[in-house]
Order: structure tokens, then sequence, then C-alpha cells
């Protein structure tokens, strides 16, 4: 009885994937990434029309630095000075803060000189990851 049912969820499994890589999309916008996590804004400046291809969701510095080799944005709960610092060493598009973390004003203003965007959702890192990737915005290479 076991093996069917491990049958079964396999079949689901391949399908759900296959579903999801057929309706991959090339980008999504910061602004639709907003929407999408009901986000909010922390760098009034930042342009929402940026186009972010991918995305990686983490909490440790190394496999940022390790799986980040395209332009991505970043979800993280991670709300201090060195996530700022990880954006001068690896290419990212913006960041989301999960879990309603606030970053401090020191980390708002340092993202605000280098024109990278910050947003802050009260979603799990991953409710946010699932709705992003359901949405079709792929996963970054690694």
């Amino acid at each position: 009885m076991t093996k069917i049912y491990k049958f079964l969820d396999v079949l689901s499994l391949s399908r759900i994937l296959c579903f999801n890589e057929k309706k991959q999309v090339s980008s999504m916008t910061l602004r639709e990434i907003a929407s999408l996590l009901e986000a909010e804004l922390l760098t009034a400046e930042a342009d929402l029309d940026r186009q972010v291809p991918c995305a990686f969701a983490s909490d440790l510095i190394s496999d940022i630095l390790m799986c980040t080799k395209e332009p991505t944005l970043l979800l993280t709960g991670l709300a201090n000075t060195q996530v700022i610092r990880l954006s001068d060493m690896i290419d990212i598009s913006g960041i989301v803060f999960v879990r309603g973390k606030q970053p401090s004003q020191e980390l708002i203003e340092m993202a605000l000189e280098r024109g990278l965007p910050l947003l802050r959702t009260k979603m799990t890192m991953y409710r946010s990851s699932g709705l992003l990737y359901n949405a079709g915005l792929r996963s970054c290479k690694i």
C-alpha cells in the first residue's frame, strides 16, 4: 500500500514541477513583487520598474555569497548592515526583509546611497518564496 502512495506522491510532484516550469517568466518588476508580497517600500527613491530576473532566500551570509552569481532579489531576515555590504560584492537587485523585520535607519541610508531597493513583508520566507515561485519568478542559478 505504501508503494502506491509513494508513486502517487511522485506523480503529483512531477505534475506540479512541470506546471511551474512551463509558467516561468523571464523576470518580474519590483512593483509586481511588492504587490504580490504585500510589501512596504523602505527606500522611497527606488525604481519599482527595475526588472528582477531571479530570487534567492537565505539568512546565511555564506550561502548568499556562494549561491548568487547573477542579478538576484534577496529574501532574508538579516536586518543588519552586513547584508548591504554584501551588495557591494555580489549583484543584488533588491532586498526583501521577511517576517516583518525592521532594518535600522543606518541600513536604509546605506541602501539609498547604493540605489538598492529595500522592501519589507510580514510574510515568512517560505510563503514569500512560494508566492514568487508560483508567480513564475525562477530561482537563481547556483
